[in-house]
């Protein structure tokens, strides 16, 4: 099919930029317009190069194109290939852009603009029609019609894909109009990072994503066929990009399975013919892009927190020179950041039961991925997470929007994050083991950063005395209770505080059998109430009175004074 032919095709509307006359490389028009189309391939690729051979009609939908200046190298590559046209869809942009116009004239490539009423599916629709038409006098019957139909789609899909490498939603919805399925990508704890809508109900995620944990670590052969509630589904992994930033020195296989992503669909892959099995794995590997690129634009967040908490930990920094160095660090670290972000210090540990602290790396992971989700704490996504590990803490800066009149109060929901952070680490925790979080009040200033730091940690102390698997405490459990601050002083001078007070008690009840350490913690723990206390012991009250009377002249201590009370649960709760 000659260029000249396709032009002539009013129904298409196809407008020449670049042909009408003699070019800079001193072609003719009628040399131009007379050159053969062998292929259509349609390409929104940066440099296309390296899928094309020769003879095609290239469409563009402009994607690559983002400044003055950009259509050079892109035209230069359709040249050295050797196509036969450029056609530039307008709806990206509302026109061809100059320069493109500009290269293709200098470097005597036809250039036609298509109109946003007409689909690139139509122009390869036409073009192949003439390719694989029948002899003038055999007309196409209904299979050579069905086949050029599904030649086109092919075409016009492979397009989508090529110029969706960065958007997993579009892909999908692309699947799911070609294939007729609904496909979903899903974390490792069960979130959805993409595809159908509504999500899989989360009983279902959640079950789905446990099932790929355990195909991955007996080793299974991928995909995966589960079934769930009745409904038989594929898991299909998607490969792992590499390089794949690291979370943090030495990874531990827990915290890398964590960061899985895996394509879901309510089909068995296995009897899928041919064909879609390819589109299956191209699709995998295009998503596998998306995961590189997310993955990538988080590594210089991730350095903010490593940079930022070696600087707050550094005692040699004055106070005074802290804020300076926040700012120019969060500047040289993230692009077009010139200031400090407003943000939460979120700081974690762990204890498996008799096997040693949890990886932080995987806390991280974890953490990141309660507070992402769409019904989260705090509307945060990804990218507004850094994370970095100090020691056996995983340590979270996250960037809280500025308060307003319909966001008041932005910050982290400490309920909200702990009922998550529970359920994601339901399926990886055994049932001994635990977590502590303690979250820091948004800092607005680089000069309360040390101070905030400072109260995630001490929010973290609070939370470790916690009898819960999962607990989440912040600012407002420090100031609370008087009780709460416990964890605050230090173990040994708590130890020595308990042993000075409860000593006398100790001893007389090992010498003389006697009960007087658990009366007190039933009398303070019924609010110093001589009725409901001696009901519970089962007592006369004037009994009780006796082993009261006992007590206060053992430990020389007045139990009708509130301060007394506080100081015997102090020491109570110190042990």
């Amino acid at each position: 099919m000659r260029l000249r032919e396709l032009l002539d095709d009013t129904e298409l509307g196809l407008l020449l930029l670049v042909g009408h006359a003699t070019d800079e490389t001193g072609s003719s028009a009628d040399g131009l317009l007379d050159r053969v189309i062998s292929a259509v391939a349609t390409n929104d690729l940066a440099d296309p190069g390296r899928f094309l051979t020769g003879g095609e009609l290239v469409l563009t939908g402009l994607a690559w194109w983002r400044a003055d200046g950009d259509a050079e190298s892109f035209v230069r590559v359709l040249r050295r290939a050797g196509v036969t046209a450029l056609a530039a869809g307008e709806v990206e942009h509302g026109l061809v852009p100059h320069d493109l116009v500009r290269a293709c004239r200098r470097h005597g490539l036809p250039l036609i603009a298509v109109r946003p009423e007409t689909s690139f599916a139509a122009v390869t629709e036409r073009v192949l029609r003439r390719l694989h038409r029948r002899d003038p006098g055999s007309p196409a019957g209904p299979a050579s019609v069905a086949s050029v139909a599904s030649l086109a789609a092919l075409v016009e899909r492979h397009r989508r894909l090529l110029a969706d490498r960065a958007a997993p939603d579009s892909v999908l919805e692309l699947l799911r109009h070609t294939l007729g399925l609904d496909v979903r990508v899903l974390s490792a704890t069960g979130r959805q990072i993409a595809g159908a809508r509504p999500p899989l109900p989360a009983k279902t995620a959640a079950a789905l994503a446990a099932r790929h944990l355990a195909a991955r670590r007996a080793g299974g052969t991928a995909p995966h066929t589960v079934t769930v509630g009745a409904r038989l589904y594929s898991l299909v992994p998607v490969p792992v990009p590499v390089p794949l930033p690291l979370p943090g020195p030495g990874l531990p296989r827990q915290a890398a399975e964590l960061g899985d992503w895996l394509l879901v669909m309510e089909s068995d892959t296995s009897l899928w013919p041919a064909p879609d099995r390819e589109l299956l794995d191209r699709t995998a590997e295009l998503v596998a892009d998306a995961r590189s690129a997310h993955e990538q634009s988080k590594t210089a967040r991730n350095d903010l927190a490593d940079r930022s908490l070696a600087l707050l930990h550094d005692s040699s920094v004055p106070a005074e020179e802290i804020p300076v160095r926040l700012r120019s660090t969060a500047q040289a670290v993230v692009s077009g950041v010139g200031h400090w972000p407003r943000c939460q210090f979120v700081v974690a540990s762990g204890e498996r039961h008799a096997a040693g602290p949890v990886p932080a790396a995987a806390l991280r992971v974890l953490l990141e991925e309660a507070l992402v989700q769409e019904d989260g704490p705090v509307p945060v996504s990804s990218q507004d997470i850094a994370a970095t590990v100090d020691g056996d803490r995983a340590v979270l800066l996250v960037l809280v929007p500025e308060p307003s009149d319909t966001r008041p109060d932005p910050a982290l929901d400490h309920a909200a994050l702990q009922r998550r952070l529970s359920a994601a680490l339901a399926r990886w925790l055994g049932p001994g083991d635990s977590v502590s979080v303690g979250v820091s009040s948004p800092v607005a200033e680089p000069g309360n950063a040390r101070r905030s730091l400072e109260q995630a940690h001490n929010a973290l102390r609070i939370a470790h005395a916690a009898p819960e698997r999962v607990t989440v405490r912040g600012p407002e459990d420090l100031t609370s209770h008087i009780l709460t601050l416990l964890p605050l002083i230090p173990a040994e001078a708590r130890r020595a505080f308990a042993a000075r007070l409860l000593g006398p008690l100790r001893d007389h009840d090992a010498r003389h059998r006697t009960d007087l350490l658990a009366t007190l913690e039933a009398f303070l723990d019924c609010e110093a109430s001589w009725t409901a206390c001696a009901a519970r012991l089962h007592l006369h009250v004037n009994s009780l009175r006796r082993r009261i009377a006992r007590i206060e002249h053992l430990t020389d201590r007045d139990l009708s004074r509130l301060e007394t009370r506080l100081d015997f649960l102090a020491a109570l709760k110190s042990g």
